[in-house]
């Protein structure tokens, strides 16, 4: 087993029930394996576990943050096949309830990116960057070369 992995990221939140709400809307499906307490989602190859922020913060044990929204130096990122899908998860976030920091539009490093947070504040990009490939289910492959 690779030690190089992500399989699972929690997020802190302030009403499970609207964040979960809010990411079974952009397309998490929610498992059963959670409880009262912690609502797990499955995406392609990652789970997203949503836990209340104060308890969260207590299992960590270290004190809550200060109000949200906040810059915490992190960025959870999406990475689309174009343009036009960017554009569209992007619209389906703010549909859902998400506030968007930054509209999609081509950047400096030569792809197309745009920011929204959710509920709770935390910050996703929603990018396509035309210089990773991509595998057939949608991840990232950085062991190939991007097909144009």
């Amino acid at each position: 087993m690779k030690d190089a992995r992500i399989t699972l990221v929690t997020l802190g939140v302030a009403d499970l029930q609207r964040s979960a709400g809010f990411y079974e809307a952009l397309g998490w499906q929610r498992n059963e394996a959670g409880n009262e307490s912690v609502v797990f989602l499955q995406g392609e190859g990652i789970v997203l576990s949503l836990f209340g922020l104060a308890a969260l913060a207590e299992d960590a044990e270290l004190a809550a943050g200060g109000p949200l929204p906040r810059f915490r130096g992190l960025t959870l990122a999406i990475n689309l096949s174009g343009e036009a899908e960017t554009d569209r998860l992007f619209a389906r976030a703010i549909e859902a309830g998400g506030t968007a920091v930054k509209t999609p539009r081509k950047v400096f490093w030569g792809g197309y990116s745009g920011y929204f947070a959710d509920p709770d504040g935390h910050l996703w990009e929603l990018a396509f960057n035309p210089f990773f490939a991509m595998d057939e289910r949608g991840q990232l492959d950085l062991s190939k070369e991007p097909q144009a």
